[in-house]
């Protein structure tokens, strides 16, 4: 399974990354107007100017220039501690010297020059200096010197960078300067919003910081309690968005949330939306963020059983019976919650959930949403309302397949096992019928697929056989065997008017049990260990017994 990869980058919220800090008076500061503009307009024409010509010499001249004014500052801090006057102009020389140092974004290839330099630890220390805003240019430079279009191309220098910036403890400092800025103040909001962009920048270049700023700092609990807020506000959309990029990833990071109660967190969130819709783009956007934290906390085991205990399997039916914006999510949300964990299936059955699956299965679910396909399906063109509609109801199509399946295979007796097959005898067996109708359509797409692949070898491009597989996966193969799946659990029933339908519909499409008995061995075939090989080798007998069967 998979969650909603997040690519796109966050816009900066109004106060840009070359705005000049907001100097308090308690550090002995003037007010921002009364800062020469004049001045800061001609750092900034002399900054662009460089930008063209950055290299080493450049860098070197900047990197002493910038010791320079550190230990000014230093310097005056200690001598004039009792008398912030005495040293604000050494604390404006030390902006002045973080702004130029800006340009280098231009240049990534230099960065294994500037990490040579030894200054990295001293750029990374200014995170905790007295003066806030010091602190917070040093955000917006980090900002700068990680962001994603700067580092394209430049994959070995910027890993650099980031090495140098995780051994220098970047990730608590970050952090830590984050918690005593005010989303009440601009500055310092966008200063916020500024350092989850950095974090999600170092995580693009190294994966593994994911893990480390969670080991390392008080992050999660930090997002947790930015979700968790009743309003909608652009921090804790973020919040979500940073949360579902840690835990997508990371299993040790999807048990810790799971161990500050980060079920019982994002299901309050997702409950607020259970039966409106949300305002704009943005909000709708969060909410998924959210749902997709849900689904990577849903991996773990011990999760699952917290989700169960919190009533999330409730919760997910009630949002599904309102038919909002959340529909979909919802259904994915308890596709993963039921994957290889019978208990949330049980519960399901004994809350009455049944109906309002079979509801989707039979594709009974009027509900549309356009925005959330977007978020499913890629395209770089943009698609006409009919092709998206298309496109979100295969989506959601393939969850309700997968869901029905694991309801399958995490019931396997007793009246609740009765009362999921009596489901496909109901109303004249039209829950076979739809059941065929989608064997028949799946079928025919990978048909297709391979037809075309075999085409293309005929043409003289190889493909390997894994390769192959993909492909056809991509086409809807993995459906199709969650279909023949279920088709094998109903045949093993031995309900006789059922096993006669199946028989009756296949042969309509001059097809046969063996065409069915082909997928299921193609999927025993290539069944993986992701769960573990104990659970694949139970897997495999299982579709081995459908096999036989058949």
């Amino acid at each position: 399974m998979e969650v909603s990869n997040h690519a796109r980058k966050r816009k900066a919220i109004d106060a840009g990354p070359n705005s000049p800090p907001s100097y308090r008076a308690s550090d002995g500061y003037e007010p921002t107007n009364a800062v020469d503009l004049s001045l800061l307009e001609e750092l900034e024409k002399s900054s662009h100017h460089q930008v063209e010509a950055v290299d080493l010499k450049t860098l070197k001249k900047l990197v002493l220039s910038f010791e320079r004014r550190l230990r000014d500052n230093i310097a005056a801090r200690l001598k004039y501690v009792e008398n912030p006057e005495k040293f604000a102009d050494s604390e404006v020389d030390l902006h002045d010297e973080l702004q130029k140092l800006k340009i280098l974004a231009g240049a990534p290839e230099l960065y294994p020059e500037l990490v040579a330099s030894n200054t990295v630890p001293s750029i990374v220390n200014l995170l905790s200096h007295e003066n806030a805003d010091i602190a917070n240019d040093v955000v917006q430079l980090l900002q700068d010197l990680t962001d994603e279009d700067a580092l394209e191309d430049n994959d070995e220098p910027a890993r650099v960078l980031v090495d140098a910036l995780v051994e220098n403890n970047v990730l608590e400092l970050l952090v830590q300067n984050m918690n005593r800025l005010s989303e009440g103040d601009p500055d310092e909001a966008a200063a916020i919003y500024a350092t989850l962009t950095v974090i999600e920048n170092l995580v693009e270049v190294k994966p593994a910081v994911a893990e480390m700023v969670c080991e390392r700092t008080k992050l999660l609990r930090w997002l947790v309690v930015k979700i968790k807020v009743r309003d909608f506000e652009g921090i804790k959309q973020y919040a979500s968005e940073i949360l579902a990029i840690l835990l997508q990833n990371s299993t040790a990071n999807q048990k810790r949330l799971g161990q500050m109660n980060g079920v019982d967190a994002v299901l309050e969130g997702v409950a607020m939306y259970k039966s409106k819709d949300p305002k704009t783009p943005d909000e709708e956007e969060m909410l998924e963020n959210l749902f997709d934290v849900l689904c990577c906390l849903l991996m773990p085991l011990e999760n699952k059983e917290r989700f169960v205990n919190a009533e999330g399997v409730e919760l997910m039916i009630i949002i599904m019976k309102q038919k909002k914006y959340a529909y979909g999510s919802a259904i994915r949300a308890l596709d993963f919650a039921m994957t290889n964990y019978p208990p949330a299936c049980e519960r399901f059955v004994d809350v009455m959930g049944l109906k309002t699956a079979f509801a989707a299965f039979m594709g009974k679910a009027s509900f549309f949403n356009p925005s959330l396909q977007s978020r499913l399906w890629f395209c770089i063109i943009p698609l006409n309302k009919r092709i998206k509609r298309e496109r979100y109801k295969e989506e959601l199509e393939e969850r309700v397949i997968s869901l029905v399946a694991s309801l399958f295979a995490g019931i396997l007796r007793g009246s609740r096992r009765d009362r999921l097959l009596s489901k496909f005898v109901e109303n004249e067996y039209e829950k076979i019928d739809r059941l065929m109708e989608l064997y028949i359509r799946y079928s025919d797409r990978v048909r297709s697929e391979a037809e075309r692949l075999d085409q293309l070898e005929l043409d003289d491009l190889e493909l390997d056989e894994d390769e192959k597989y993909n492909r056809k996966l991509e086409s809807g193969l993995y459906s199709l065997q969650l279909v023949a799946v279920i088709l094998g659990h109903i045949w093993c029933s031995e309900h006789s008017g059922m096993r006669a339908r199946i028989e009756l519909l296949l042969k309509q499409q001059k097809l046969s049990k063996n065409d069915v008995k082909e997928i299921l061995q193609e999927y025993h075939d290539n069944l993986g260990d992701v769960e573990g090989a104990e659970e694949k080798e139970r897997g495999q007998a299982r579709i081995q017994l459908f096999i036989s069967a058949m």
